[in-house]
C-alpha cells in the first residue's frame, strides 16, 4: 500500500493541529510518550517531530509532507512547496507573532539602541535579518527555551506570542514586531511531483480547509409559512444565501443557512419573533465552497 509521510508539530500547537485533523474526519490518536500517530485513513503515516524540525526533513525528503509555521520556513531556508496556509493555532486565530522585548526597567527603547548588544532567540537567522534590514548590528545567541526568562540576564529577547499576555505577565516590554508567522501546510518537492502524493496531498488539504472554514460557524434549519418568508430573510446577514425550499404542506417554507456561532444568540430569537418555527441549530464539521 502506498503511504504518504506526514510530519505534525509536537509541543505547543498538537493539541490543536489533532483537534483539526479530527474535525476534518481522520481519527488521530497517539499515546503519552509515541511519537507515532495513528489515524483511520491507512494512507498517513504520521510522525511527530518539533516545528522547528519538520522543514528541513521535507525539505531533505525525510518526511513528504508537514505542517509547521512560516517562521522556521524562513529559519531554516528550507527548499519546499508550500501548499497551503492553515489560519488555526493554540490560543487565538490570529498569527503567532515574534516580537523584540526588554525588560519593564530597561533604558532601551527602539532596535537602535541594540547596536553592539546581546539578544538572545530561538530565532537566530531571522532576527539578524531584520536586524540588519534596521541597520543595527548585535549579537545574536541561540536560546534552547526559557527565553523569558534571560530578558534580564541579556539586552533583549526576541521572542513567538500570540495575545502578549504572557510577557506582559513577565513584566517585559515589546518593542517591535520582528515577524508574523501562520502553519503552512509543505511538501516535498519530489513528493509534489508525484501523481499520487500530490493528489493524497491535495485530498488531505482540502478536508482541512473545510474544518477551518466549519470552525466557529454552525447551521441553523427553521420552517416558515409564506406570508412571513420575507421578514425571515431580512434577519439573515446580508451576505449569506439562505437555501429556501417549500415543504409538503401548502404555504410553509424551509430555510437552511450558515451564520457564524457567536451571532446566533442574537439572530434565533429575531428569526422566532419574525415568524420562525421549527429553529434547530446544529454544528459544522467542514465547509467546502
Amino acid at each position: 500500500m502506498k503511504t504518504l509521510k506526514l510530519g505534525l508539530p509536537k509541543g505547543s500547537l498538537q493539541e490543536s493541529t489533532f483537534d483539526l485533523f479530527n474535525r476534518a474526519g481522520f481519527d488521530i490518536q497517539v499515546g503519552s510518550r509515541s511519537y507515532f500517530p495513528t489515524t483511520a485513513d491507512a494512507e498517513l503515516e504520521v510522525i511527530l517531530f518539533r516545528a522547528q524540525e519538520i522543514s528541513r526533513y521535507v525539505d531533505q525528503g525525510v518526511l513528504d509532507a508537514g505542517i509547521t509555521g512560516q517562521d522556521w520556513i524562513s529559519e531554516n531556508a528550507s527548499d519546499v512547496h508550500e501548499v497551503a496556509e492553515l489560519i488555526y493555532s493554540k490560543v487565538t486565530r490570529r498569527p503567532a507573532r515574534w516580537v523584540l522585548a526588554v525588560s519593564d526597567e530597561s533604558p532601551i527603547r527602539s532596535a537602535k539602541d541594540l547596536e553592539g548588544k546581546l539578544i538572545a532567540t530561538e530565532l537566530v537567522a531571522c532576527t539578524t535579518k531584520w536586524l540588519a534590514s534596521k541597520g543595527v548590528q548585535a549579537r545574536v545567541e541561540f536560546s534552547w527555551g526559557a527565553t523569558e526568562v534571560k530578558a534580564r540576564l541579556v539586552d533583549a529577547i526576541v521572542e513567538v506570542t500570540e495575545t502578549g499576555r504572557s510577557l506582559q505577565a513577565a513584566n517585559l516590554r515589546i518593542l517591535d514586531e520582528v515577524m508574523t508567522s501562520t502553519p503552512k501546510f509543505i511538501a516535498n518537492q519530489q513528493a509534489w511531483k508525484d501523481d499520487w502524493k500530490r493528489r493524497k496531498i491535495e485530498n488531505l488539504v482540502l478536508l482541512l480547509e473545510g474544518a477551518i472554514r466549519a470552525h466557529q460557524k454552525v447551521g441553523i434549519k427553521l420552517n416558515v409559512p409564506k406570508d412571513k418568508l420575507n421578514a425571515v430573510l431580512e434577519k439573515l446577514p446580508a451576505l449569506k444565501t439562505p437555501t429556501v425550499s417549500s415543504l409538503s404542506g401548502e404555504g410553509w417554507y424551509a430555510v437552511e443557512v450558515v451564520v457564524d456561532e457567536d451571532f446566533v444568540r442574537q439572530i434565533i430569537p429575531e428569526l422566532k419573533r419574525a415568524g420562525a418555527q421549527g429553529i434547530i441549530e446544529y454544528p459544522l464539521n467542514k465547509v467546502i465552497p
